[in-house]
């Protein structure tokens, strides 16, 4: 994997990538971070403990979430990108869909671009990209944050999920993004029921079909409280199995909270398995 002259070197072991959200209403960590001080602190420990990526995000994605202005989404996470990296030795992604936020963090600094809606959010996208020489990820979400989960349904959650994703791995690539700077997400609780989610974990590996590096996020969400009753405070022991799960079905990356148990067992699950 190539993102802006770093490499990411895949298949030898599991990437951990920390999420570090600077918004008011992010479902699990909204308002922790939004000073910058605080947030540099969060993202330095998160490196001590393992992370190899750390992922910021200026607007909340949670079901429900209302979307904020380029200004306003500049505005929190800017500081942050700058501060990181003059400090912090990680390849550092920008949780966005809006092209104008895409340049500017990485001019700032971001080597990635995770976009939530797979290129579809923001007509731009791609062109920036490409021209910036960032890496992608290109995640699937039905619907948007405030829709998707409201009764989503798929015929086959895991082929229907699996075509979006080759239609903007086609789109990315057209555009002028290498083939080697581009990870699918299958978007595990974005317009997912419960029943949808274990379904595409059950099958992850289909995705391998993409010949792409495959990222995995399922720190904290609903569906692991719904299965194990807990509030999600106390999801990281489920999160921990669904990490593990994962990596022996073909993730490369996983995306979590929680860095330093979910590294150790990441280390464990490599062990085993790689």
């Amino acid at each position: 994997m190539n993102c802006r002259g770093r490499t990411l070197a895949l298949g030898v072991h599991t990437h951990v990538m920390g999420i570090l959200n600077v918004t008011p209403d992010s479902f699990s960590d909204g308002g922790c971070y939004l000073d910058t001080e605080q947030a540099v602190a969060h993202a330095e420990l998160m490196a001590e403990e393992g992370a190899t990526l750390i992922d910021i995000g200026g607007e909340s994605s949670r079901p429900g979430a209302s979307p904020v202005s380029v200004n306003e989404e500049l505005a929190r996470i800017l500081p942050v990108i700058r501060a990181i990296a003059d400090t912090v030795d990680v390849l550092l992604s920008i949780d966005t869909y809006k092209a104008e936020v895409a340049r500017r963090a990485v001019e700032a600094g971001a080597h990635l671009i995770n976009d939530i809606t797979a290129l579809r959010g923001d007509t731009a996208m791609a062109a920036v990209i490409a021209e910036m020489g960032a890496g992608l990820i290109l995640m699937h979400m039905k619907g948007t944050p405030r829709t998707m989960q409201q009764a989503p349904q798929y015929d086959d959650v895991v082929c229907e999920v699996c075509t979006s994703l080759q239609e903007s791995v086609q789109i990315a690539e057209t555009q002028g993004i290498a083939a080697d700077r581009i990870i699918i997400d299958p978007g595990i609780g974005f317009g997912k029921t419960t029943e949808h989610n274990l379904e595409l974990l059950k099958r992850l590996a289909e995705f391998r079909r993409l010949d792409k590096p495959l990222l995995i996020g399922t720190s904290r969400k609903s569906f692991i409280g719904n299965i194990l009753g807990l509030p999600v405070t106390e999801r990281v022991e489920g999160t921990a199995a669904t990490v593990c799960w994962a990596i022996t079905h073909g993730a490369d990356i996983v995306r979590v909270h929680d860095v330093k148990a979910n590294v150790r067992a990441a280390q464990m699950t490599d062990a085993l398995y790689r």
